[in-house]
């Protein structure tokens, strides 16, 4: 299943199902050297989980990440990374009554149409459990473009009719339904509750940005930078929609309104989203996704069973009356996946200079591999030093280090060191590997 792949450059593979052992994501594409950290992945992983309010699913998972390869005592070793994430509570025996029956607005019965075999605890691959691998992933990716000055926010834009209409970034993550518009938010907290107790649900907007994006990135015809980024956000479950910049709109306005006109500081509006003919202009990136309303609802609806026998269905267990709040950290994820693949596109092409982090971290990786090698050399003269002790033989060996000296002078004028910068180590080394000879353990 090559669907479960995402990017070219920056890579992930993602696995496991909603009511399975684990879900996790594999990432290849990570260069060596990049500071991170279980604590860097579990703050997105925090954004997205249920529980976090009386406005979202009640299933308590920790969502705890386990990074089982690809990090090095803080740093990215260059190895594919493994992001695990185990279920704890997940309870599959709420969706046996589903085990023959296919739920309006699901993807039970197209999955066992392509496969001729289906998960019904909580749809498997299909439910928004899986989603949890994808913000992991985003979280490395995010960690990655944070080093060249991107920042991406995404917020709820409109839940159950109600339109956000004012953008205040600080309010976003202080409210359960993640929008910039602390009035807007309330009435829709209002909104979200009645459908709720109705037993029905909500669909909304959901508006991701990108600043700092430099112009360049992205291709011209098939690989469009937009293109990438539908496709990406048309991937989210319950995602029906996705325009950039003023996206549908732009079908009613003149050429004359909407053209983004260019002065030597930059764009004077940005009614293109941030992108043009497919890469990316250097102004914010600009994405909305329409979501619809949660599948999953407490009313009774009529379906069919695999049999194609007429039923009707009130589907158990426990579900968000609306998916926007949680939909934002994922969205903003997705987002960061498709730059962060963008981002090393462009280095390729350009062969561009690395930046002061990417070089620091260049160096922390040969430092790395520097102590390595001392520390093998050392273990080495420690048992020099001891045969020496037993057998009566003196510490110095004045032909020896001459020897010695001679082949890293060579060793330097073959590698491009400053000769004399290669002796003032050695005859660090050679003191040091003198006094550990001396020692009796």
């Amino acid at each position: 299943m090559s669907s479960n792949t995402l990017g070219e450059n920056f890579r992930i593979v993602t696995f496991g199902e909603s009511h399975g052992p684990a879900v996790g994501v594999v990432i290849d594409g990570v260069m060596p050297g990049l500071p991170l950290t279980e604590a860097d992945v579990q703050v997105e992983l925090d954004r997205r989980r249920p529980g976090q309010s009386s406005l979202t699913s009640a299933r308590a998972e920790p969502d705890r990440a386990e990074i089982l390869s690809g990090v090095f005592e803080g740093r990215t070793t260059g190895a594919p990374i493994c992001i695990l994430v185990r279920n704890r509570d997940a309870r599959p025996g709420d969706y046996e009554d589903l085990r023959d029956v296919f739920r309006p607005g699901h993807g039970d019965f197209t999955w066992l149409a392509k496969y001729g075999i289906r998960d019904h605890r909580g749809g498997g691959r299909q439910s928004g459990r899986e989603t949890v691998a994808r913000v992991a992933a985003g979280a490395v990716a995010r960690r990655m473009l944070a080093r060249h000055g991107v920042r991406i926010v995404g917020h709820t834009v409109a839940a159950g009719g109600v339109v956000a209409r004012v953008f205040d970034e600080a309010v976003i993550e202080t409210h359960p339904v993640r929008c910039a518009d602390p009035v807007a938010a309330e009435a829709m907290v209002a909104v979200i509750r009645d459908a709720a107790r109705a037993g029905d649900s909500v669909g909304g907007v959901v508006e991701v940005r990108a600043t700092g994006v430099p112009a360049g990135w992205g291709d011209p015809v098939f690989r469009k930078l937009d293109a990438l980024l539908a496709g990406a956000m048309m991937s989210i479950g319950g995602v029906k929609g996705v325009e950039v910049g003023e996206g549908f709109a732009a079908a009613g306005m003149r050429g004359s309104d909407h053209n983004d006109p260019i002065t030597p500081s930059g764009f004077e509006t940005n009614h293109a989203g941030g992108i043009l003919g497919g890469i990316s202009s250097g102004a914010p990136i600009v994405v909305r996704l329409a979501v619809k309303p949660t599948a999953s609802i407490a009313l009774p609806q009529r379906t069919v069973d695999v049999h194609g026998v007429p039923r009707e269905v009130t589907v158990r267990g426990r579900h968000d009356p609306c998916l926007c709040p949680r939909v934002v950290p994922v969205a903003e994820a997705m987002m960061a996946l498709v730059l962060a693949d963008a981002c090393l596109a462009q280095q390729a092409i350009s062969k561009s200079p690395a930046d002061l982090e990417d070089l620091r971290a260049a160096i922390d990786l040969a430092d790395s591999d520097l102590v390595a090698c001392l520390a093998r050399r050392f273990a080495l003269v420690q048992e020099v030093g001891r045969l020496k002790r037993a057998s009566g033989a003196a510490v110095r060996h004045p032909a020896r280090e001459a020897e010695v000296a001679r082949r890293w002078k060579r060793l330097a004028r073959d590698a491009g060191l400053d000769e004399a910068v290669a002796m003032q180590v050695l005859d660090a080394v050679l003191a040091a590997s003198r006094k550990v000879q001396r020692r009796d353990t």
